[in-house]
Formats: structure tokens, sequence, C-alpha cells
């Protein structure tokens, strides 16, 4: 029997908006505050979100188990399999010493850890995210900075920050095709809003990353070359969004700005070099960074065997994320399995759609076209490259298993949740509550895609949860639904360093297992700041002159 959602059970929409939170805040506050390990901290917030959306908004109990049932094999594929297959390749080339090659390579573009910041925090991260998103590009460059000699705290709420700006259109596009797609938004028309958003984000966010390291005095003193690597990303953001399409550009801005800034730097160094791999001020865990090390030269037939792993999974990561790809592979084996007893059984009413329609509860196992399968394959082929017998290759891989065994339950559980917020309404009573602030809507209703990408960890989901409710509010208001939805996808990116499936992607990469909570006090300020500023300038947008004169109607 279908069973309604019910968005202000308690009658009260302030109640009510303090009832739903409730999960989320236990999930945080023991993360955050209590220092509690991850993978409790999100039992506990599920427990909680179980007990809110059964007892307050009467979710019938077996609905709501197969709901977080549901969330915790999303949690294993495709975000979990792209960490143990990502974390998988780290240790292989790990092993061989061809990563420690790989390490001076980058030391020997530039010495100066801020400049390696933005070759790779900024630029590799953006290329794969572009290529493949859902947690891979913080995977490799924490993975990568760690290498470097990066403090942990350093390398991942660092690759955090700079996972940001990319995320729009990661995954070649996926969020703002899906956004389009679902919510009837066209999809040249929302791009473009998009692309006139976040190329302001793409040149502040190289700043911020650098002044969160180094301070200002050490970002003022490499100006010059983090302005040319904002530019040189922007720009062709911007271009590639209004006059192409979403699906390239990532990728196409990412390699713009790499060859860009190592082409800088051959004209231009910075006067004083920073060779500490830890953040400026207080840094917990600073004592654990190496100390700089010489720069020692290999020959080319080194250089070349210590990127070709990371080569070839480029290639790979770029193949998967093709649409005609994973469609063949899908064709290939992807059987779907709706969830008996919640599939099509819980309805969604107004205000958040025009009609009332079911959700759909079906798990799709992709497993060839997942992006974590297109990595294990890349690093099975490298392993054969870097000459590693079979045997040895499954021994790493069950290696791996172990190593990341609590990560991938913390991410089960925390997928668990999210999705159990959805189908319970629970996320719907905190999106009204933005939606409720009239003239202000505009700069709350981005706070509210920066809210959806917090709780379910994806830019894609968010849109898919908020994307038709920013339709209807903006109508209402009389705004552009164009402007509304794309500040949902803009605003949604900031949350990214802070959901908690990307903090344990960070915790893992780095090794820095039950940190997880050091992570998010870090990062939680930059995150919420840089929102209130994408929301600030969707507001100028909105109603300010000539910003309106950016808005596509």
């Amino acid at each position: 029997m279908p069973w309604q959602q019910i968005y202000d059970p308690m009658g009260s929409m302030v109640l009510s908006t303090f009832l739903a939170a409730i999960p989320v805040v236990v999930m945080l506050g023991a993360l955050g505050f209590f220092h509690i390990k991850a993978h409790i901290a999100a039992g506990m917030g599920l427990i909680a979100a179980l007990a809110v959306a059964i007892f307050a908004y009467g979710m019938p109990a077996d609905m709501a188990g197969r709901a977080a049932m549901l969330g915790g094999f999303t949690g294993l594929l495709p975000i979990g399999w792209i960490v143990l297959n990502i974390i998988f390749l780290h240790q292989l080339t790990e092993q061989n010493g061809s990563f420690k090659v790989l390490q001076d390579s980058l030391s020997g573009i530039t010495e100066d850890r801020r400049i390696q910041l933005l070759l790779i925090a900024f630029c590799f991260g953006a290329f794969f995210e572009g290529a493949a998103g859902f947690g891979t590009p913080v995977a490799v460059t924490a993975a990568i900075l760690i290498g470097l000699g990066f403090s942990p705290l350093a390398a991942s709420g660092l690759s955090l920050i700079a996972n940001t700006a990319p995320v729009a259109f990661g995954a070649l596009g996926t969020p703002v095709i899906t956004l389009a797609q679902v919510h009837g938004y066209d999809l040249h028309q929302v791009t473009a809003m998009i692309g006139r958003q976040l190329p302001f984000f793409s040149l502040l966010v190289p700043f911020w990353l650098i002044w969160a390291f180094a301070g200002r005095k050490g970002m003022m003193e490499i100006w010059p070359a983090i302005l040319v690597t904002g530019l040189s990303f922007a720009i062709p953001q911007y271009l590639v969004s209004n006059f192409m399409g979403p699906e390239l550009v990532d990728i196409i801005a990412a390699i713009v700005s790499m060859l860009t800034l190592v082409a800088f730097l051959r004209v231009w160094q910075p006067k004083r070099v920073w060779t500490s791999p830890a953040m400026r001020g207080k840094d917990p865990s600073a004592a654990e960074a190496k100390p700089p090390q010489p720069v020692v030269k290999h020959s080319k037939e080194a250089l070349i065997a210590a990127w070709t792993p990371w080569a070839i999974l480029s290639v790979f990561v770029f193949i998967w994320g093709l649409p005609p790809v994973k469609a063949w592979l899908n064709s290939i084996f992807a059987p779907k399995f709706p969830i008996d007893g919640l599939h099509n059984l819980v309805m969604k009413v107004p205000p958040v759609v025009t009609t009332p329609h079911p959700e759909a509860a079906v798990y799709t196992l992709n497993l060839l076209s997942a992006t974590g399968s297109g990595i294990l394959l890349a690093a099975i082929v490298s392993a054969l490259v870097m000459k590693y017998n079979p045997v040895a290759i499954v021994r790493t891989f069950f290696k791996t298993l172990w190593l990341v065994r609590y990560s991938l339950l913390t991410i089960v559980l925390m997928l668990a949740l999210g999705t159990l917020t959805r189908f319970s309404g629970t996320d719907t009573t905190l999106g009204l509550a933005f939606a409720n602030t009239g003239i202000l809507y505009p700069f709350f209703g981005t706070l509210m895609g920066w809210m959806g990408v917090a709780l379910t960890g994806s830019d894609t989901a968010s849109n898919v949860l908020f994307g038709g409710m920013q339709k209807v509010a903006a109508e209402q208001l009389g705004l552009s639904p164009n402007l509304m939805g794309a500040a949902n996808s803009s605003g949604g990116v900031m949350g990214k360093m802070i959901d908690a499936q990307s903090i344990v992607v960070a915790s893992t990469a780095t090794r820095w297992f039950n940190k997880e909570g050091e992570i998010l006090r870090y990062v939680f300020f930059h995150s919420i700041a840089l929102a209130c500023l994408v929301g600030l300038y969707v507001t100028m947008q909105a109603y300010v002159w000539p910003f309106t004169l950016m808005v596509v109607k």
C-alpha cells in the first residue's frame, strides 16, 4: 500500500525542521565534536534517522529499513568500489617504488608546495572530477599529496577544498544533465547559467586554497601563478559551458589550466620557495608530515614507467565516463532489482512536485560500467606493466580490502542515512525551510543546494532532490527557474567538501583513519563561507544590475 510523505508532521515548520535535522546533527556532532569513530558516528546517525522517520514522520518500519538497505548497496557500488580500487592502484605503485619516482618528478616541476597544490589538487583533481567524479579526484589527489610529504590533514582538507568548482560538471556533466532530464530544464540554458556562476569561483578557489595552506602572505608571494591557474580554468569553463555543452567542461578546462601553469613556470618562479609540506598555523597532523627531501633526478625511462599507471588510469576513467561506453557495458550486464515493499510505494506530493508521483526504488548492479571497475582494470593493467605476477596482484588487492574495511562500512552507513532521509521526506522538510524565505530565496535557495550535497554526498543527487523545488519556488517568486536550478548545482559544489562520504574517502586515501572529525572541523568554515559567497553572487544575479544581464531566462 502506498505511503504518502508528510513534510510538516508536527504542524509547525519550525518544530518539523528541528526534528528533521536531528539525524544530521547526531552524525556530524558525533564525528566533529565528540571525536567518535566515523563508522560509529554514521551508525548513530542512521539509528536517529530511522527513529525520526518511523515515529515522527509515520513511515512504515519495513519501508524505512528497505530504504536504508538501498542506500547501503549504493554505498558499496559505485562509491566504495571507487575508493577500494584507487587505493589498490596506489598500493601497487608504492610497493614497487614507482610512486616515489612520480613524487620526485612532480618536485622537479616545482619544489614549492603551494604550486604543487595548484597543479595536483586543483588542476589534476579537476581532470578526474570531469572524467569520473564520485570521489575519484579526492582519492587520487590526496594519495599523491600524502606521498609528496604533505601532512594528512593538509592532503585531506586541501584536496576537499580544491574539489569544488569542477563538481557541477563532474563525471562528463552528469549533475547538470540529470537536473535537466529529471526536472524538465532546458539543458543548454541551465548549463550556460551554471557557466555564468562558477567561473568566478574557479578563479577564487585557487587563491582560497593557497590561503588555507600558506596564509595571506604565502598566497601573495605566488599570486601570478594562482591567477594564471584560475583564469586558464575559468575562461574555458565559461566558453565550453556556454557554447558547447556540459560533457567536456571540466576535462578541457583542467587540461588547459594544467598546461598553462606548467608553461608559465618555465618563465616565472617565486622568489621564496615554500618547501614545508605542513600547513601554516595549527596543524594537528604536522608532526606526521615528511620533511622536504632533496630533488632526485631519474632517467627518462624511469619517469615514463612511474607516470604510466596514472596515464593508464586517466585513459580508463575517461573511457568509462563516455555515455556510449556506459550504455554498451550496461547492455551486457546491468541487472535491475526493484526493492520490494519500497519501489513506487512512497509518494512525493506538492509543493515539492506539481502532482503526486511515486518514488522509484531500484538498485542497478552496473558492475561493468561502474567507474570503480574501470579503475580496477587500470590497476590490473598497470600491475602487469610493472611486472607484478598474478599472485602478488591478488594478494595486494585483498590487503587493500582489509586496509579500507572500516571506510567501506562508513560509506555504506552514510549512504543508508542519506537514502533514508530522501525516502522519508526529512530532507524535503529541510529544503522547504529554505524555500520559505521570500525575497531572500536566491541566497537560501543556493544554500539548499549546499545542504543537498552535504547530505547526499553528490551534486547529482542534490539536483534530483531539490531541482524541482527550485523551479517551483522560482516561478512563484518571479525569478528565473534557470537561475535557481543552476544555483542549486553551483551552491551544491561547496557542500562537497563536508559531505561525510568525501571526508571518508580523503581519510582513507591518506590512511589517516579515525581522524574524519578533524578533517570535518578543518573544512567546515571553508565550505559554509564559500557557499554563502555563491549565495550572495546568485542574489546579485537575481536583483542587481549589471549581474541581472547574465541571467538565462
